[in-house]
Protein backbone atom coordinates (compact mmCIF):
# COMPACT_ATOMS: atom_id res chain seq x y z
CA UNK A 1 0.00 0.00 0.00
CA UNK A 2 1.25 3.38 -0.75
CA UNK A 3 0.54 6.42 1.56
CA UNK A 4 1.54 10.16 0.75
CA UNK A 5 1.95 12.57 3.46
CA UNK A 6 0.29 15.93 2.69
CA UNK A 7 0.41 18.89 5.22
CA UNK A 8 -2.72 20.64 6.30
CA UNK A 9 -2.39 23.79 3.86
CA UNK A 10 -4.37 26.03 1.26
CA UNK A 11 -5.33 24.04 -1.77
CA UNK A 12 -4.49 20.70 -0.28
CA UNK A 13 -7.54 19.43 -1.52
CA UNK A 14 -6.25 19.84 -5.24
CA UNK A 15 -2.82 18.14 -4.50
CA UNK A 16 -4.85 15.00 -2.99
CA UNK A 17 -6.69 15.00 -6.20
CA UNK A 18 -3.61 14.33 -8.37
CA UNK A 19 -2.04 11.70 -5.40
CA UNK A 20 -4.96 9.74 -6.12
CA UNK A 21 -4.99 9.91 -10.18
CA UNK A 22 -1.05 8.75 -9.70
CA UNK A 23 -2.59 5.80 -8.17
CA UNK A 24 -1.68 6.29 -4.04
CA UNK A 25 -3.42 3.94 -1.84
CA UNK A 26 -4.06 6.14 1.42
CA UNK A 27 -3.53 10.00 1.94
CA UNK A 28 -2.81 11.55 4.99
CA UNK A 29 -2.80 15.09 5.93
CA UNK A 30 -1.45 15.84 8.80
CA UNK A 31 -1.92 18.95 10.92
CA UNK A 32 -0.38 22.06 12.33
CA UNK A 33 -0.18 20.58 16.09
CA UNK A 34 2.15 17.25 17.25
CA UNK A 35 5.66 16.57 15.43
CA UNK A 36 8.75 14.59 17.21
CA UNK A 37 9.91 16.41 20.21
CA UNK A 38 13.45 17.69 18.23
CA UNK A 39 11.05 19.89 16.37
CA UNK A 40 12.31 23.95 16.97
CA UNK A 41 9.51 25.94 18.88
CA UNK A 42 9.32 27.53 15.47
CA UNK A 43 8.36 25.10 13.15
CA UNK A 44 5.47 23.29 15.56
CA UNK A 45 3.73 26.40 15.44
CA UNK A 46 4.11 27.43 11.59
CA UNK A 47 3.63 24.30 9.88
CA UNK A 48 0.87 23.71 8.59
CA UNK A 49 -3.05 24.96 9.05
CA UNK A 50 -4.95 22.20 11.66
CA UNK A 51 -6.20 18.88 10.42
CA UNK A 52 -9.94 19.46 10.51
CA UNK A 53 -9.28 22.42 7.35
CA UNK A 54 -7.30 20.10 5.10
CA UNK A 55 -9.19 17.49 6.32
CA UNK A 56 -12.37 19.08 5.00
CA UNK A 57 -10.96 20.08 2.14
CA UNK A 58 -9.63 17.56 0.60
CA UNK A 59 -12.68 14.78 1.58
CA UNK A 60 -14.54 17.61 -0.83
CA UNK A 61 -12.97 18.06 -3.19
CA UNK A 62 -12.47 14.08 -3.39
CA UNK A 63 -16.26 13.47 -3.20
CA UNK A 64 -16.67 15.94 -5.88
CA UNK A 65 -14.61 14.65 -8.63
CA UNK A 66 -15.54 11.07 -8.00
CA UNK A 67 -12.09 9.67 -6.44
CA UNK A 68 -12.94 9.22 -2.97
CA UNK A 69 -13.55 5.43 -3.70
CA UNK A 70 -10.20 5.37 -4.71
CA UNK A 71 -8.12 5.82 -1.11
CA UNK A 72 -8.52 5.42 2.02
CA UNK A 73 -7.98 8.57 3.61
CA UNK A 74 -5.38 9.35 7.11
CA UNK A 75 -5.32 11.89 9.51
CA UNK A 76 -2.90 13.20 12.03
CA UNK A 77 -1.80 16.18 13.99
CA UNK A 78 -1.92 15.76 17.82
CA UNK A 79 -4.79 12.84 18.23
CA UNK A 80 -4.86 12.07 21.91
CA UNK A 81 -8.71 11.33 22.62
CA UNK A 82 -11.18 9.24 21.69
CA UNK A 83 -13.26 12.71 20.56
CA UNK A 84 -10.25 13.38 17.71
CA UNK A 85 -11.30 9.68 16.16
CA UNK A 86 -14.86 10.69 15.64
CA UNK A 87 -14.33 14.26 14.53
CA UNK A 88 -11.93 12.88 11.76
CA UNK A 89 -14.08 10.25 10.79
CA UNK A 90 -17.02 12.52 10.46
CA UNK A 91 -15.06 14.92 8.59
CA UNK A 92 -14.01 12.01 5.96
CA UNK A 93 -10.92 10.12 7.33
CA UNK A 94 -10.73 6.48 7.37
CA UNK A 95 -7.63 5.75 9.06
CA UNK A 96 -6.08 8.15 12.37
CA UNK A 97 -2.36 8.17 13.42
CA UNK A 98 -1.14 8.86 17.13
CA UNK A 99 2.65 9.89 17.35
CA UNK A 100 3.07 12.11 20.51
CA UNK A 101 0.74 10.63 22.54
CA UNK A 102 1.98 7.38 21.68
CA UNK A 103 5.32 8.20 22.74
CA UNK A 104 4.22 9.75 26.11
CA UNK A 105 2.29 6.86 26.93
CA UNK A 106 5.75 5.06 26.38
CA UNK A 107 7.60 6.54 28.92
CA UNK A 108 8.71 10.30 26.43
CA UNK A 109 9.55 12.88 28.53
CA UNK A 110 9.13 15.65 25.77
CA UNK A 111 12.90 16.85 26.43
CA UNK A 112 13.13 17.75 22.79
CA UNK A 113 17.05 16.83 22.85
CA UNK A 114 16.00 13.64 20.37
CA UNK A 115 19.08 14.70 17.93
CA UNK A 116 21.26 15.32 20.42
CA UNK A 117 21.66 11.58 21.12
CA UNK A 118 21.06 12.46 24.28
CA UNK A 119 17.40 11.63 25.19
CA UNK A 120 17.38 11.10 29.50
CA UNK A 121 14.70 7.95 29.27
CA UNK A 122 16.45 6.44 26.61
CA UNK A 123 14.35 6.30 23.29
CA UNK A 124 15.83 8.80 20.82
CA UNK A 125 19.56 7.69 21.25
CA UNK A 126 21.89 5.02 20.52
CA UNK A 127 23.74 5.33 24.23
CA UNK A 128 23.80 2.35 26.21
CA UNK A 129 23.88 3.92 28.94
CA UNK A 130 20.65 5.99 28.28
CA UNK A 131 18.87 3.30 26.76
CA UNK A 132 18.70 1.45 30.30
CA UNK A 133 16.73 3.75 31.74
CA UNK A 134 13.67 3.60 29.33
CA UNK A 135 10.75 3.03 31.69
CA UNK A 136 8.32 2.12 29.55
CA UNK A 137 6.51 -1.07 28.35
CA UNK A 138 3.91 -2.45 25.45
CA UNK A 139 1.47 -2.78 28.11
CA UNK A 140 1.39 0.97 28.75
CA UNK A 141 1.00 1.71 25.03
CA UNK A 142 -1.95 -0.75 24.62
CA UNK A 143 -4.05 0.76 27.84
CA UNK A 144 -3.65 4.21 26.21
CA UNK A 145 -5.03 2.82 23.31
CA UNK A 146 -7.67 0.67 24.69
CA UNK A 147 -8.98 3.98 27.04
CA UNK A 148 -8.74 5.93 23.37
CA UNK A 149 -11.00 2.85 21.89
CA UNK A 150 -13.10 2.96 24.92
CA UNK A 151 -14.41 6.28 24.27
CA UNK A 152 -14.97 6.28 20.71
CA UNK A 153 -17.71 3.37 21.21
CA UNK A 154 -18.71 5.55 24.00
CA UNK A 155 -19.47 8.66 21.67
CA UNK A 156 -20.71 6.42 18.86
CA UNK A 157 -22.97 4.87 20.91
CA UNK A 158 -24.55 8.60 22.28
CA UNK A 159 -24.75 8.84 18.58
CA UNK A 160 -26.68 5.58 17.81
CA UNK A 161 -24.29 4.91 15.50
CA UNK A 162 -22.89 0.92 15.39
CA UNK A 163 -19.36 1.15 14.02
CA UNK A 164 -16.77 3.79 13.55
CA UNK A 165 -17.37 3.06 9.36
CA UNK A 166 -21.13 4.80 9.99
CA UNK A 167 -19.49 8.26 11.38
CA UNK A 168 -17.12 8.16 8.15
CA UNK A 169 -18.39 10.99 6.00
CA UNK A 170 -20.92 12.46 8.14
CA UNK A 171 -20.10 16.11 9.09
CA UNK A 172 -23.73 16.68 9.53
CA UNK A 173 -23.40 14.83 12.28
CA UNK A 174 -21.26 17.99 13.61
CA UNK A 175 -22.43 21.30 14.75
CA UNK A 176 -21.13 24.31 15.72
CA UNK A 177 -20.56 25.49 19.19
CA UNK A 178 -21.12 28.64 20.69
CA UNK A 179 -18.90 30.29 23.26
CA UNK A 180 -20.52 33.53 24.30
CA UNK A 181 -16.91 34.96 22.59
CA UNK A 182 -18.56 37.90 20.44
CA UNK A 183 -15.09 36.99 18.34
CA UNK A 184 -14.97 33.48 18.29
CA UNK A 185 -18.42 33.09 17.07
CA UNK A 186 -18.24 35.22 14.26
CA UNK A 187 -15.99 32.52 12.89
CA UNK A 188 -18.51 30.75 9.93
CA UNK A 189 -17.53 26.67 10.39
CA UNK A 190 -19.98 25.94 7.52
CA UNK A 191 -18.04 25.56 4.69
CA UNK A 192 -16.07 22.50 6.93
CA UNK A 193 -19.70 21.09 8.23
CA UNK A 194 -20.88 20.88 4.57
CA UNK A 195 -22.34 17.49 3.37
CA UNK A 196 -20.98 17.02 -0.43
CA UNK A 197 -23.96 17.20 -3.30
CA UNK A 198 -22.88 13.60 -4.58
CA UNK A 199 -21.74 11.49 -1.24
CA UNK A 200 -25.08 9.71 -1.10
CA UNK A 201 -23.75 8.16 -4.12
CA UNK A 202 -19.96 7.91 -3.18
CA UNK A 203 -18.36 4.32 -3.03
CA UNK A 204 -15.70 4.86 -0.19
CA UNK A 205 -12.99 2.33 -0.29
CA UNK A 206 -13.12 0.55 3.33
CA UNK A 207 -12.26 -2.84 1.82
CA UNK A 208 -8.43 -2.38 2.17
CA UNK A 209 -8.19 -2.88 -1.50
CA UNK A 210 -4.83 -0.97 -3.23
CA UNK A 211 -5.47 1.98 -5.90
CA UNK A 212 -4.67 -0.85 -8.94
CA UNK A 213 -1.90 0.61 -11.32
CA UNK A 214 -3.12 -0.57 -14.80
CA UNK A 215 -0.88 -2.89 -16.00
CA UNK A 216 2.01 -2.17 -18.16
CA UNK A 217 5.16 -3.18 -19.18
CA UNK A 218 7.81 -1.75 -16.81
CA UNK A 219 11.65 -1.63 -16.50
CA UNK A 220 10.96 -3.07 -13.04
CA UNK A 221 9.05 -6.22 -14.47
CA UNK A 222 11.34 -7.17 -17.15
CA UNK A 223 14.13 -6.75 -14.50
CA UNK A 224 12.86 -9.66 -12.49
CA UNK A 225 11.97 -11.67 -15.41
CA UNK A 226 14.88 -11.50 -16.68
CA UNK A 227 16.99 -12.44 -13.61
CA UNK A 228 14.90 -15.51 -12.23
CA UNK A 229 17.59 -17.32 -13.46
CA UNK A 230 20.00 -15.87 -11.16
CA UNK A 231 17.14 -15.47 -8.77
CA UNK A 232 17.02 -19.51 -8.69
CA UNK A 233 20.75 -20.34 -8.37
CA UNK A 234 21.43 -21.07 -11.90
CA UNK A 235 24.79 -18.25 -12.12
CA UNK A 236 25.21 -14.88 -12.47
CA UNK A 237 23.64 -12.85 -15.18
CA UNK A 238 24.10 -9.48 -16.96
CA UNK A 239 21.94 -7.46 -18.12
CA UNK A 240 21.80 -3.80 -20.51
CA UNK A 241 18.65 -1.44 -21.17
CA UNK A 242 17.95 2.38 -21.16
CA UNK A 243 16.21 3.68 -18.72
CA UNK A 244 14.69 6.98 -18.53
CA UNK A 245 13.32 9.33 -15.41
CA UNK A 246 9.92 7.58 -16.31
CA UNK A 247 11.39 4.46 -14.64
CA UNK A 248 11.26 4.89 -10.95
CA UNK A 249 12.40 2.77 -8.18
CA UNK A 250 14.53 1.02 -10.34
CA UNK A 251 15.65 -2.26 -8.93
CA UNK A 252 13.56 -2.28 -5.78
CA UNK A 253 11.25 -5.62 -6.58
CA UNK A 254 14.58 -7.12 -7.71
CA UNK A 255 15.80 -6.75 -4.11
CA UNK A 256 12.29 -7.35 -2.35
CA UNK A 257 12.78 -10.91 -4.37
CA UNK A 258 16.04 -11.33 -3.34
CA UNK A 259 15.31 -10.44 0.13
CA UNK A 260 12.47 -12.90 0.11
CA UNK A 261 14.23 -15.61 -0.84
CA UNK A 262 17.79 -15.19 0.66
CA UNK A 263 16.71 -12.92 3.97
CA UNK A 264 19.40 -10.41 4.58
CA UNK A 265 22.38 -12.32 3.34
CA UNK A 266 21.54 -11.84 -0.55
CA UNK A 267 23.16 -13.30 -2.69
CA UNK A 268 27.24 -13.48 -3.41
CA UNK A 269 28.46 -9.97 -4.61
CA UNK A 270 27.44 -9.14 -8.59
CA UNK A 271 25.54 -12.58 -9.25
CA UNK A 272 23.10 -10.03 -10.87
CA UNK A 273 24.97 -7.10 -13.17
CA UNK A 274 22.42 -4.74 -14.47
CA UNK A 275 23.78 -2.06 -16.86
CA UNK A 276 21.61 0.89 -17.78
CA UNK A 277 22.18 4.18 -19.75
CA UNK A 278 19.73 7.41 -19.74
CA UNK A 279 18.29 9.53 -16.84
CA UNK A 280 16.83 7.56 -13.98
CA UNK A 281 14.00 8.47 -12.26
CA UNK A 282 13.71 9.06 -8.55
CA UNK A 283 14.33 6.27 -6.21
CA UNK A 284 17.09 4.26 -8.63
CA UNK A 285 18.63 1.59 -6.78
CA UNK A 286 16.21 2.22 -4.20
CA UNK A 287 16.93 -1.09 -0.68
CA UNK A 288 19.14 -2.45 -3.44
CA UNK A 289 20.56 -6.11 -1.74
CA UNK A 290 24.03 -7.79 -1.52
CA UNK A 291 24.38 -9.79 -5.28
CA UNK A 292 22.90 -6.44 -7.46
CA UNK A 293 25.69 -4.31 -9.43
CA UNK A 294 23.67 -1.51 -10.66
CA UNK A 295 25.78 0.70 -13.10
CA UNK A 296 24.53 3.80 -14.87
CA UNK A 297 25.76 6.03 -17.41
CA UNK A 298 23.96 8.95 -17.61
CA UNK A 299 21.81 10.57 -14.49
CA UNK A 300 19.96 10.07 -11.71
CA UNK A 301 16.87 11.84 -9.63
CA UNK A 302 16.36 12.15 -6.30
CA UNK A 303 16.51 9.51 -3.77
CA UNK A 304 19.36 7.22 -5.15
CA UNK A 305 20.30 4.33 -2.75
CA UNK A 306 17.48 4.45 -0.08
CA UNK A 307 17.21 2.02 2.29
CA UNK A 308 19.82 -0.09 0.55
CA UNK A 309 21.29 -2.86 2.59
CA UNK A 310 24.40 -4.35 0.55
CA UNK A 311 25.12 -4.21 -3.43
CA UNK A 312 26.70 -1.51 -5.59
CA UNK A 313 25.66 1.72 -7.40
CA UNK A 314 27.46 2.97 -9.79
CA UNK A 315 26.70 6.21 -12.11
CA UNK A 316 29.15 8.14 -14.22
CA UNK A 317 28.25 10.69 -16.83
CA UNK A 318 27.61 9.91 -20.51
CA UNK A 319 29.48 11.35 -23.30
CA UNK A 320 30.45 14.79 -23.32
CA UNK A 321 32.57 17.38 -24.57
CA UNK A 322 36.27 17.61 -23.79
CA UNK A 323 35.68 20.56 -21.67
CA UNK A 324 32.91 18.67 -19.48
CA UNK A 325 34.52 18.70 -15.87
CA UNK A 326 33.23 15.72 -14.20
CA UNK A 327 33.63 16.88 -10.64
CA UNK A 328 31.68 20.32 -11.24
CA UNK A 329 28.70 19.24 -12.70
CA UNK A 330 25.48 17.44 -10.76
CA UNK A 331 25.33 13.61 -11.39
CA UNK A 332 22.79 13.01 -8.68
CA UNK A 333 19.59 14.83 -7.12
CA UNK A 334 18.72 15.21 -3.21
CA UNK A 335 18.94 12.63 -0.06
CA UNK A 336 20.63 9.73 -1.61
CA UNK A 337 21.28 6.93 0.32
CA UNK A 338 18.70 7.83 2.91
CA UNK A 339 18.75 5.42 5.88
CA UNK A 340 21.26 3.11 4.03
CA UNK A 341 22.72 0.00 6.22
CA UNK A 342 25.17 -1.34 3.89
CA UNK A 343 26.05 -1.62 0.37
CA UNK A 344 28.55 0.86 -1.90
CA UNK A 345 27.61 4.15 -3.99
CA UNK A 346 29.65 5.71 -6.15
CA UNK A 347 29.35 8.70 -8.37
CA UNK A 348 31.78 10.51 -10.46
CA UNK A 349 30.07 13.34 -10.32
CA UNK A 350 28.49 15.92 -7.76
CA UNK A 351 25.35 15.06 -5.40
CA UNK A 352 22.97 17.70 -4.24
CA UNK A 353 21.39 18.30 -0.34
CA UNK A 354 21.09 16.27 2.56
CA UNK A 355 23.51 13.40 0.99
CA UNK A 356 23.87 10.39 3.26
CA UNK A 357 21.11 11.59 5.72
CA UNK A 358 20.31 8.64 8.32
CA UNK A 359 23.22 6.49 6.56
CA UNK A 360 23.86 3.55 8.91
CA UNK A 361 26.34 1.21 7.11
CA UNK A 362 26.96 2.11 3.67
CA UNK A 363 30.03 2.96 1.47
CA UNK A 364 30.06 6.57 -0.91
CA UNK A 365 31.95 8.08 -2.67
CA UNK A 366 31.19 11.37 -4.19
CA UNK A 367 32.87 14.46 -5.69
CA UNK A 368 30.51 17.05 -4.13
CA UNK A 369 27.49 17.75 -2.25
CA UNK A 370 25.09 20.44 -1.53
CA UNK A 371 23.59 21.61 2.29
CA UNK A 372 23.05 19.55 5.31
CA UNK A 373 25.79 16.64 4.36
CA UNK A 374 26.15 13.44 6.41
CA UNK A 375 22.86 14.65 8.58
CA UNK A 376 22.06 12.61 11.05
CA UNK A 377 24.62 9.99 10.03
CA UNK A 378 25.06 6.84 12.28
CA UNK A 379 27.12 4.50 10.50
CA UNK A 380 29.34 3.65 7.37
CA UNK A 381 32.01 5.60 5.13
CA UNK A 382 31.32 8.55 2.84
CA UNK A 383 34.29 9.91 0.92
CA UNK A 384 33.89 13.66 -0.79
CA UNK A 385 36.39 14.62 -3.17
CA UNK A 386 35.15 17.98 -3.67
CA UNK A 387 33.22 21.08 -2.19
CA UNK A 388 30.57 20.72 0.76
CA UNK A 389 27.72 22.82 1.46
CA UNK A 390 26.64 24.06 4.64
CA UNK A 391 25.24 22.27 7.84
CA UNK A 392 27.88 19.13 7.33
CA UNK A 393 27.48 16.24 9.90
CA UNK A 394 24.83 18.04 11.60
CA UNK A 395 23.10 15.66 14.08
CA UNK A 396 25.54 12.81 12.92
CA UNK A 397 26.44 10.13 15.51
CA UNK A 398 28.08 7.39 14.23
CA UNK A 399 30.82 6.36 10.76
CA UNK A 400 33.38 8.70 8.97
CA UNK A 401 33.68 11.20 6.70
CA UNK A 402 36.46 12.13 4.40
CA UNK A 403 36.15 15.74 2.95
CA UNK A 404 38.68 17.14 0.73
CA UNK A 405 38.83 21.29 1.31
CA UNK A 406 40.61 22.26 -1.19
CA UNK A 407 39.10 25.87 -0.72
CA UNK A 408 39.63 26.08 2.98
CA UNK A 409 35.93 26.21 3.65
CA UNK A 410 35.07 23.11 5.89
CA UNK A 411 35.52 25.00 9.18
CA UNK A 412 32.46 27.30 8.41
CA UNK A 413 30.51 24.54 6.84
CA UNK A 414 30.21 22.05 9.10
CA UNK A 415 28.38 21.27 12.10
CA UNK A 416 30.53 21.61 15.47
CA UNK A 417 27.70 20.68 17.89
CA UNK A 418 28.41 17.07 17.39
CA UNK A 419 31.29 16.26 14.99
CA UNK A 420 35.21 17.38 14.79
CA UNK A 421 37.78 17.71 12.06
CA UNK A 422 40.84 16.11 12.34
CA UNK A 423 43.76 15.78 9.42
CA UNK A 424 44.29 11.82 8.52
CA UNK A 425 46.14 9.50 10.52
CA UNK A 426 48.10 6.62 8.65
CA UNK A 427 45.54 4.34 9.07
CA UNK A 428 42.96 6.38 7.39
CA UNK A 429 45.27 7.68 5.16
CA UNK A 430 45.43 3.79 3.80
CA UNK A 431 41.84 3.50 3.99
CA UNK A 432 40.89 6.53 2.18
CA UNK A 433 43.12 5.82 -0.77
CA UNK A 434 41.83 2.32 -1.04
CA UNK A 435 38.22 3.55 -1.28
CA UNK A 436 39.24 6.79 -4.19
CA UNK A 437 41.16 3.98 -6.11
CA UNK A 438 38.16 1.89 -6.15
CA UNK A 439 36.10 4.58 -6.91
CA UNK A 440 38.55 5.23 -10.16
CA UNK A 441 38.52 1.84 -11.33
CA UNK A 442 34.93 1.60 -11.05
CA UNK A 443 33.72 4.72 -12.59
CA UNK A 444 37.02 5.98 -14.50
CA UNK A 445 36.51 9.35 -12.60
CA UNK A 446 39.45 11.55 -13.83
CA UNK A 447 39.40 13.29 -10.35
CA UNK A 448 39.84 10.54 -8.70
CA UNK A 449 42.76 9.68 -11.38
CA UNK A 450 44.07 13.47 -10.18
CA UNK A 451 44.14 12.94 -6.58
CA UNK A 452 45.71 9.45 -6.35
CA UNK A 453 48.72 10.80 -9.08
CA UNK A 454 49.16 13.97 -7.12
CA UNK A 455 48.46 12.15 -3.58
CA UNK A 456 51.16 14.56 -1.58
CA UNK A 457 49.42 17.48 -2.71
CA UNK A 458 45.84 16.42 -1.64
CA UNK A 459 46.37 14.53 1.38
CA UNK A 460 47.10 17.53 3.60
CA UNK A 461 43.60 19.49 2.14
CA UNK A 462 41.60 16.17 3.47
CA UNK A 463 39.95 16.27 6.75
CA UNK A 464 38.32 13.44 8.92
CA UNK A 465 34.90 13.76 9.76
CA UNK A 466 33.69 11.69 13.38
CA UNK A 467 31.36 12.66 15.88
CA UNK A 468 33.35 13.54 19.20
CA UNK A 469 32.38 11.01 21.21
CA UNK A 470 33.79 8.52 18.66
CA UNK A 471 36.69 10.19 18.56
CA UNK A 472 37.39 10.63 22.19
CA UNK A 473 37.07 6.94 22.62
CA UNK A 474 39.86 5.99 19.60
CA UNK A 475 42.10 8.34 21.57
CA UNK A 476 41.40 6.68 24.73
CA UNK A 477 42.13 3.35 23.48
CA UNK A 478 45.18 4.34 21.55
CA UNK A 479 46.42 5.52 25.15
CA UNK A 480 45.34 2.28 26.62
CA UNK A 481 42.52 3.74 28.21
CA UNK A 482 38.98 3.04 28.63
CA UNK A 483 36.69 5.90 27.58
CA UNK A 484 34.60 7.91 29.62
CA UNK A 485 31.36 7.19 27.63
CA UNK A 486 30.22 4.08 25.64
CA UNK A 487 29.78 3.86 22.20
CA UNK A 488 27.43 1.36 19.84
CA UNK A 489 29.37 2.25 16.21
CA UNK A 490 32.81 2.47 15.69
CA UNK A 491 34.81 2.86 12.40
CA UNK A 492 34.79 -0.97 11.33
CA UNK A 493 39.16 -2.38 11.60
CA UNK A 494 38.66 -3.69 7.78
CA UNK A 495 38.60 -2.29 4.95
CA UNK A 496 35.45 -2.13 2.41
CA UNK A 497 35.44 -5.52 0.49
CA UNK A 498 36.25 -4.88 -3.35
CA UNK A 499 33.74 -5.50 -6.05
CA UNK A 500 34.22 -7.55 -8.78
CA UNK A 501 33.11 -5.82 -12.58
Amino acid sequence: MISVKLVSTAGVGTIAAGVAKGYADIILISGSTGGTGASPLSSIKNAGMPWELGLTETQQTLVGNELRGRVRLRADGGFQTGRDVVVAAMLGADEYSFGTAAMIAEGCRMARVCHNNTCPVGIATQRQDLRAKFPGSPESVMAFFRYVAHEVREILASLGLRSLDEAIGRPDLLQQRHTDNPTTDTINLAPILAVPKNLERLERSHDGHPNRIPPEDTLNDRLLFESRGALSGRGPVELTYSVSNRDRTVGARLAGAISQMYGERGLPPDTIHIRLRGSAGQSFGAFNASGMHLSLTGEANDYVGKGMSGGCIIIRPGNHAPSFIWHRNVIAGNTLLYGATGGELYLAGRAGERFAVRNSGATAVVEGVGDHGCEYMTGGTVVILGETGYNFGAGMTGGVAYVLDEENTMEIRHNPELVQLDRLSMRDESKLQMLIQQHRDLTGSPRATEVLEHWSAFRDRFWRVMPREMVARIEATNEGQEASKPETTLIPDHPAQPVTV
